[in-house]
């Protein structure tokens, strides 16, 4: 029988018993009896007022005429029952109480046994884990068993070097002669870094599904309490638990909820985070600690985490799991499409590389929803227009055909995106234009998509400028053919205005104030060393500043302006051609520029 069964079966005795208790002292439901004396009943008796008697041996009860109760006490009185013949009452007999054995032994002992069952029901709770009473020093690590479905290192992908970084660790634990022997000692803990989405714990998964040893998963805010000291009694339960099992991995989840710089506190809440990070440090790397034992974290902030936590001989290895390359990316589709039945014209690497800058799991989010839009067309397998559509959906957001637009809206939103989409195609070696809509999606009302051939980690200023002009291509184009302007340029100004000041003020790309930056990015220890940013430049210099920012960005609008002043053709048949079709993908905007170039070449 589980804890479940005799709990229940517990708590039904108890009721049962409560129940039993009530039904023997309940109070009778029939009038209250009124005490009199012998010679008061004798008198009533001879009244006639008495219509029955009830005899318990000496104890006699009566119910008079007007229906009330009287009861009183006898002597040996030989002569009351031929009184009461004589009388005409009704005369009822019985034997006198005896209570049965099991009621004198409930009522006698009924209150102790209840109490000692309560008591021993209380002090099982308070020893057990878990969630139960007074058990909250206990730790709520989850210890991965054998029966539990494995991840391994096949099901992970685009993250070779990662890999190779945990595949060592396993090999120390499986077999530590072969690196004791030159003198190598074990790490003591692996910090996976990384952003999100890129299968940080997805790995540390694949380190429990290869290593043939004990694996202990927890979270970092399952440290966390409203109770002062409890984290700090989790750590030590935590590791105590890895030394009876060494050796052993401890994987940490999100390790920054735990983990971030010391010293925000100043008194008050934040000191029970501090002391449960303080209690990490000791059994980590303190005057007693124990070889076998090692800590793998994963968390995207590294830059919170209190130096002490990284230093080596605590988190000896920081691995390094970053977006998927290209080819990275075709093996993760690889892994995501293994269970799903493609069409044989699909090409994962086409897929792969029209994703630049996907995660792990925006791919794996990409394969789902293509799945789920077959099945709507009730397809037997996935094809290529799918995957089109899923990329499109999670680029663009789901297209919200109840919102209903006016004949004005949709020229104007039109003529806005054929603007952004034409500067694309006339500025060399910007994106390449892969779709533009006007069917709204997600927030915006027309959506101009560009998507890099290649993936990038590096941006030239001639890119970041050319990105200004395609910005503002979108307001130039509502002022040049409609002769006003709107406030679906919102955006577009917000995001040219902060992409100048960047250029200006952290990049350095402004010839007039040279290669110096500004606004010292300062670490606020109250924010848990959360970027803030303070003024370290005079008034001048930022009159200079805010002079070069309008600079690069009305630059780019008079450019933008006289680039489709030049192709107005080209930019009404773009817009002509949305308003027919909704949408254009980059072969029709091409043909649409060719078409309207040649009509406008004189013969």
């Amino acid at each position: 029988m589980n804890s479940r069964a005799k709990n229940l079966v517990f708590w039904v005795v108890v009721g049962l018993f409560m129940i039993l208790l009530f039904n023997l002292f309940s109070v009778p439901t029939h009038a209250p009896e009124e005490d009199v004396i012998f010679s008061e009943f004798m008198a009533k008796l001879d009244k006639g007022e008495i219509e029955r008697v009830i005899i318990k041996s000496s104890h006699i009860s009566a119910v008079l005429k007007d229906k009330t109760r009287i009861r009183t006490y006898s002597v040996e009185y030989p002569e009351l029952v031929k009184v009461l013949r004589e009388r005409g009452v009704q005369i009822e007999a019985k034997p006198p109480d005896e209570s049965p054995w099991y009621i004198t032994f409930l009522v006698t002992w009924g209150p102790f046994v209840l109490f000692l069952g309560l008591w021993f029901f209380l002090m099982r709770q308070m020893q057990m884990g878990g969630n139960k009473a007074l058990s909250f020093g206990k730790s709520r690590a989850r210890m991965l068993t054998e029966d539990r479905k494995k991840v391994m290192f096949s099901d992970v992908a685009g993250v070779d070097e990662a890999k190779e970084e945990v595949l060592e660790i396993i090999e120390f634990l499986r077999d530590p002669r072969k690196f004791q022997k030159l003198g190598g000692r074990i790490p003591k803990g692996v910090l996976i870094v990384g952003p999100p989405g890129t299968g940080k714990t997805l790995l540390a998964k694949a380190i429990a599904g290869e290593a043939s040893v004990p694996f202990f998963s927890i979270s970092g805010s399952d440290f966390v309490e409203m109770f002062v000291g409890v984290g700090a009694s989790r750590v030590r339960d935590l590791f105590e638990q890895g030394k009876k099992h060494a050796p052993c991995i401890i994987f940490i989840d999100e390790i920054d909820a735990v983990g971030r710089l010391r010293g925000a506190g100043l008194g008050g809440g934040n000191d029970e985070r501090e002391q449960t990070l303080n209690q990490l440090l000791v059994e980590m790397d303190g005057f007693d600690t124990t070889e076998g034992v090692i800590l793998v974290a994963a968390t995207n902030r590294p830059d919170v985490l209190d130096p002490a936590l990284l230093r080596p001989g605590r988190f000896d290895r920081q691995v390094i799991v970053n977006r998927p390359d290209l080819r990275g990316r075709t093996e993760i589709l690889k892994v995501h499409t293994k269970k799903v039945p493609i069409a044989t014209d699909v090409e994962l690497e086409k897929i792969a590389r029209g994703t630049p800058g996907f995660s792990g799991a925006d791919l794996e989010n990409l394969v789902n929803e293509a799945a789920l839009w077959a099945a709507r067309q009730n397809k037997k397998e996935v094809e290529v227009v799918d995957f089109e559509m899923a990329k499109d959906k999670v680029l663009m957001g789901a297209e919200r055909k109840s919102l209903i637009l006016s004949d004005d809206e949709k020229r104007t939103t039109a003529y806005h995106e054929a603007g952004h989409a034409l500067i694309a195609k006339l500025i060399p070696g910007t994106d390449p234009v892969h779709k533009v809509t006007i069917i709204p999606r997600g927030r915006a009302l027309g959506v101009t998509m560009q998507l890099p051939t290649d993936d990038r980690h590096n941006y030239s200023k001639e890119f970041l400028y050319n990105n200004l002009a395609i910005l503002m291509g979108g307001r130039v184009a509502e002022e040049l053919v409609l002769k006003h302007i709107t406030t679906g340029a919102g955006n577009d100004l917000e995001r040219a205005t902060d992409l100048a000041r960047k250029m200006v003020c952290e990049w350095g790309m402004s010839e007039k104030l040279g290669p110096l930056t500004f606004g010292k990015k300062e670490e606020e220890v109250f924010l848990g060393r959360e970027m803030g940013s303070r003024r370290d430049f005079s008034e001048q210099i930022a009159l200079e500043i805010d002079y070069e920012v309008k600079r690069l960005v009305t630059e780019n609008y008079e450019r933008a302006k006289r680039l489709l002043t030049e192709h107005m053709p080209s930019l009404k048949g773009l817009a002509e051609a949305l308003l027919e079709k909704e949408v254009l993908d980059s072969a029709d905007i091409d043909q649409i520029i060719l078409q309207s170039t040649s009509q406008t070449v004189p013969a």
